[in-house]
């Protein structure tokens, strides 16, 4: 249907399922939309419009010479228009844009007005509904650009009628469905090569947000009932006005529950953010190391394949791993030699203390906080707080286990001076499958190694380099 995909898609992906409620990608991805409407278009935005539009173009031009307009009834006509623009103004967001309920003013219009005749009144509609909204100031002139191949659509059924010399209201069961998929195959296709060459999208993330299609196949059946009287009864197409009214109420509802989502998530994360500021004013030495914790966490998350929900949930873990260390006394904190069993039992509270106030956030920032707790685990199971062992311990917390102590090693500490890189690097290789997750470990060492160093062995000697217990554990 047209318009479907009108608005920048983001870099990543939106989930597999048919899902009516977004998930975080596509939040994201909404949260772009929203902002994107009143935007400038880039020079390869425009360059891609003004080809699709020089596309159109030259399609409709090959249509009035293939089956030339002949007269028809004005009455219908411009009533069809009318209802078309009222259609383009009921629109149900999507993570790529929105969806309108067009078919409800498209499909009498097929029937209303040569074939020809039926992708410039489209055009023609759209360019009515979009008015307002350019006068309000809520849409820039510019982008009335998008409108011809947003019309692309039309292209679909009209080419279908055409080559098959039937005109809409004498076709058959079987040629009415193709052309439908013929509407639905074109409006994709025109949205599927803007958006891979305007914005860079992923192909199979276009793939996966064609269930709106499901929303123009269920309005086709009415369309056809009032398509059929739009001769015999002139004003038949306004019978769909009411239900337009209605789908309307449903697309502003909806529209109000997703900006109230996105604000909601948006609160989590300024939260998560100042707690991380928190973390930094109390104390300057741990808020450094989280922030540094956080780049080689996401980097390893990009090389271990963790999707964007999860990367989004070890961004925050990584930023507040070491949020509960707030309830520690300053003076352990800082100590500037081993801690003493009671000392260590009581900033071994701190992932713990972490969870508590993240579980208070509560949305997201609930997972995150089951991260935070996870983060002194061992792949052995002999970590803290719960003992768990393996794959028990989420893959969130083995990375950055793996990055906390990395960080730790390689910066000053009150008890010691930073390690070298391949003493750092053995004592990794001595810790996996006990402290750390192996495959965690190998693919870490790959990514801080230089290239050049890859192949070399760590030499024996560095291995030989005693490091206290809570260097190790980054406590």
């Amino acid at each position: 249907m047209a318009g479907l995909l009108r608005v920048r898609a983001a870099r990543i992906d939106i989930c597999a399922e048919m899902s009516f409620e977004p998930s975080f990608e596509e939040q994201e991805q909404l949260a772009v939309t929203f902002e994107r409407k009143n935007s400038r278009m880039s020079a390869r935005e425009s360059n891609v419009v003004m080809l699709l539009n020089a596309a159109f173009v030259a399609a409709v031009a090959g249509l009035w010479l293939l089956r030339p307009p002949h007269g028809f009834a004005l009455v219908p006509a411009v009533e069809c228009v009318f209802v078309l623009a009222l259609a383009m103004l009921v629109r149900f967001d999507t993570p790529f844009g929105f969806t309108p309920a067009t078919q409800l003013g498209f499909v009498p219009l097929l029937f209303a007005v040569p074939l020809a005749v039926v992708p410039v009144a489209v055009v023609v509609a759209m360019v009515i509904s979009a008015l307002p909204a350019v006068r309000a100031g809520a849409l820039r002139p510019a982008r009335l650009l998008h409108i011809p191949n947003n019309a692309f659509f039309a292209l679909g059924p009209v080419a279908v009628f055409a080559f098959a010399h039937v005109e809409p209201r004498d076709a058959g069961a079987l040629l009415l469905a193709a052309a439908l998929a013929a509407q639905f195959l074109a409006d994709f296709a025109v949205s599927s090569v803007r958006f891979v060459m305007a914005w860079g999208a992923s192909f199979s993330s276009l793939l996966r947000s064609n269930w709106i299609y499901l929303i123009d196949a269920a309005l086709s059946g009415v369309a056809l009932v009032v398509a059929e009287d739009i001769h015999s009864a002139p004003l038949a197409g306004l019978a769909v006005v009411p239900l337009l009214g209605l789908l309307a109420m449903f697309a502003h509802e909806r529209r109000q529950r997703l900006e109230s989502m996105l604000e909601l998530s948006s609160a989590y994360r300024g939260t998560a953010l100042v707690l991380g500021d928190v973390i930094e004013a109390d104390d300057g030495y741990t808020g450094e190391h989280c922030k540094s914790v956080v780049g080689l966490a996401l980097d390893l998350a990009e090389r271990l394949g963790l999707g964007p929900e999860r990367q989004r949930n070890l961004e925050f873990a990584a930023l507040l791993h070491d949020v509960g260390k707030i309830a520690i006394p300053k003076e352990i904190i800082n100590k500037p030699g081993k801690l003493d069993p009671d000392e260590w039992t009581i900033i071994k509270t701190h992932t713990v203390e972490g969870q508590k106030m993240l579980e208070r956030v509560g949305g997201f920032m609930r997972q995150v906080g089951d991260i935070v707790r996870s983060h002194h685990e061992r792949w052995d199971g002999g970590g803290y707080p719960d003992g768990l062992a393996g794959e028990a311990i989420p893959l969130e917390a083995r990375i950055i286990t793996c990055c906390d102590s990395w960080n730790a090693m390689r910066t000053d500490r009150p008890y010691r001076k930073a390690l070298s890189h391949d003493v750092a690097v053995a004592e990794l290789v001595s810790g996996a499958g006990g402290q750390f997750d192996p495959r965690v470990v190998e693919t870490f060492i790959a990514m801080v190694t230089p290239a050049a160093e890859a192949d070399a062995p760590v030499p024996a000697s560095a291995g030989a380099v005693p490091a206290p217990a809570q260097l190790i554990a980054g406590i």
